[in-house]
């Protein structure tokens, strides 16, 4: 890193495994890559996402400072971070994925070298993962979503099929100034249960069962006391769930959900009044995985019910954090490109 202030830009086919975030990888051009050298002017460990400024200067001479998105605090500390990870004047090399508006020196963080040669990546290796998982009894427990099974969740979402009312709303929807999440509202189900490398924590009651993401700390419950959804019941962004036991696995039946924008990550096809949501918990014979089935039905924007199954995998060592959205981090993506 001897030249201290550049920046370089790759606009070639690169393999990168970026973070996700609540707008990202659409926002970030995954196909380019710019690496950043220069001095960090200032570290902000925040939620949705911690921020790294850094400054450097362009082609002109002008001084410009560089804001890269990682991942939120949570998943950051579980991987090696820490607040003081950096510290203003440090020297670092960041690549990154860049904006698709390219006036913005706003990129994605792949990963960062400091001057000693450490390395730190928003995920940087399996650190949840312990030698031998005990196995858990029932549902109850901490439980974390992996990053590879939510790919294919991701996927079929962005290809989900719509009403012609859901394909003109994704066709208008603007993902910078619409997106529910940079307001802080979180993911209603099933993305706040496919949230990927967050933790839940899932408490079994004899009148209720109780789940709690870590993810914009939604705590959720699932009434099992046979009560029946409310007939004009208030519509709030996780809805009103009811479940029974089928078996051993747990099933969760839940309406009443709030409008949301985009509940499906980047898709801009909306939820309304009439959205729907089975899920099926059923523990795995070894007990260190849950493994849940959901149907989603919305006949107003979908065209037919979106299907899928995801795996939660058992931490039991872990404890959730807090999330404590910082409504000002999450509109970051927002800002105009600083520089002086």
């Amino acid at each position: 890193m001897e030249n201290r202030h550049r920046v370089l830009v790759a606009a070639t086919l690169v393999a990168t495994s970026p973070v996700f975030g609540h707008h990202s990888p659409i926002i970030f051009d995954a196909d380019a890559i710019v690496v950043v050298q220069g001095p960090v002017s200032r570290f902000d460990w925040t939620n949705p996402h911690a921020y790294i400024f850094v400054e450097t200067t362009d082609d002109t001479g002008r001084t410009v400072e560089w804001q890269f998105e990682t991942d939120a605090t949570s998943i950051l500390l579980r991987n090696g971070w820490t607040p003081e990870s950096l510290t203003p004047g440090d020297i670092v090399s960041v690549r990154a994925n860049p904006d698709r508006l390219r006036d913005r020196a706003h990129a994605l963080m792949i990963s960062l070298e400091k001057e000693d040669g450490s390395v730190l990546t928003p995920t940087s290796g399996d650190p949840g993962a312990p030698v031998v998982t005990p196995p858990a009894a029932d549902l109850s427990g901490i439980w974390e979503q992996r990053f590879e099974n939510f790919l294919e969740f991701y996927e079929r979402a962005a290809n989900v099929a719509t009403t012609e009312k859901g394909a003109a709303a994704r066709a208008q929807y603007d993902l910078r100034s619409e997106n529910p999440v940079a307001a802080c509202i979180a993911y209603p189900s099933p993305m706040i249960v496919a949230a990927p490398q967050y933790l839940n924590e899932l408490a079994v009651h004899d009148d209720r069962v109780t789940i709690h993401s870590e993810f914009y700390d939604v705590e959720r419950t699932v009434y099992l006391d046979g009560r029946r959804h409310p007939v004009d019941g208030e519509r709030t962004n996780q809805g009103h769930s009811i479940g029974w036991w089928d078996g051993d696995a747990l099933v969760v039946d839940t309406t009443l959900f709030a409008d949301h924008r985009s509940p499906l990550p980047g898709t801009g096809v909306p939820s309304g009044a009439e959205k729907h949501v089975v899920e099926r918990y059923a523990l795995s014979e070894d007990g260190t995985r849950i493994l849940i089935d959901f149907t989603l039905e919305d006949p107003e924007y979908l065209a037919e019910p979106f299907t899928g199954t995801l795996e939660w995998r058992y931490l039991p060592h872990l404890e959730l954090a807090a999330f404590d959205c910082d409504i000002e981090q999450a509109t970051r993506f927002m800002f105009e490109p600083s520089g002086r």
